[in-house]
């Protein structure tokens, strides 16, 4: 893309489809489905004071009417996300703070928005930056004990056709990663598919492999960009022992079911430095973390 794209103002979008409010419960019920999922003893969690932080994803879940839902099935996180006319959809980054923990059986009340919408013209066309806000405040409380903003990528169709810049497979990977610490996971379409059910995601790229394929371009089914962040802040909380206070992820290129994902970490002036890569050893997400 050309770094002197021009970036047009958003259009109004009318209060009620920008920012939505609702009460929901981090639930015991939850939060051993979550464990279920990454193959952890359910009521061990579910018996904790409270949500490991990381896992409060459960209550950013969509419920965008199917009527609403943009025609690649994403119905944003939270908040409906817009089409602009624009199918392709990529997530490119988030930020997170956590300002206190969320007890077990809480009442949550979550706030989401449509934050921005930047309109860009690239060398590849149009495209847009929509940013999403959310909040989760703990029953009355005035501070907000989650802040977590992200930021997507709407894009045109491919021009080729379908076919995406994958590089070819007989190519010999990258450089080994090197870090302090590493661990290998593989994704596969279960992990996909209840990762998907419980934020209530049904972006075609994760659940449809032909949509994947045929439509978008990709390989293979792509691995959500919140589980990528999962399996890194699970990576820190359980291997690494450590609690984040905030992290910053960006997500550079897609990771794949099926496929080996290295996570690697580094403890880098007073900060941890962790990445993701795929199985070809290529970058595919970094986040920064404040302890």
């Amino acid at each position: 893309m050309r770094t002197d794209a021009r970036i047009e103002p958003g259009p109004a979008i009318a209060t009620g489809a920008a920012h939505v409010q609702r009460q929901e419960v981090c639930t015991a019920a939850t939060v051993r489905r979550v464990a279920a999922m990454l193959d952890l003893e359910p009521d061990e969690l579910a018996a904790a004071a409270s949500l490991p932080r990381g896992w409060h994803f459960v209550l950013l879940a969509a419920d965008t009417r199917r009527s609403a839902l943009r025609a690649d099935g994403f119905s944003g996180l939270g908040v409906p996300m817009p089409d602009l006319g624009l199918p392709r959809l990529m997530l490119g980054g988030r930020t997170v703070t956590f300002a206190q923990d969320i007890p077990v059986g809480a009442a949550v009340m979550r706030s989401s928005a449509v934050q921005a919408i930047a309109r860009k013209t690239t060398a590849s066309g149009p495209m847009a930056v929509v940013t999403l806000a959310h909040e989760l405040r703990i029953g009355s409380q005035a501070q907000a004990a989650v802040l977590e903003t992200q930021t997507y990528l709407l894009l045109p169709p491919r021009a080729n056709g379908g076919d995406a810049p994958e590089v070819a497979r007989d190519a010999a990977p990258a450089a080994p990663i090197r870090a302090a610490h590493l661990k290998t996971v593989v994704p596969d379409e279960t992990l996909l598919f209840q990762y998907s059910a419980l934020g209530f995601n049904s972006h075609r790229i994760h659940l449809d492999r032909d949509h994947a394929r045929t439509v978008e371009g990709f390989p293979d089914l792509v691995v959500n960009g919140g589980l990528s962040t999962l399996l890194l802040t699970e990576f820190l909380r359980r291997d690494l022992g450590v609690t984040p206070a905030a992290i910053v992820v960006r997500h550079i290129a897609p990771l794949y079911c099926n496929r080996a994902i290295t996570l690697a970490a580094d403890h880098v002036g007073g900060r941890w430095l962790l990445k993701a890569y795929d199985d070809r050893h290529r970058l595919a997400v970094d986040m920064e973390v404040t302890v």
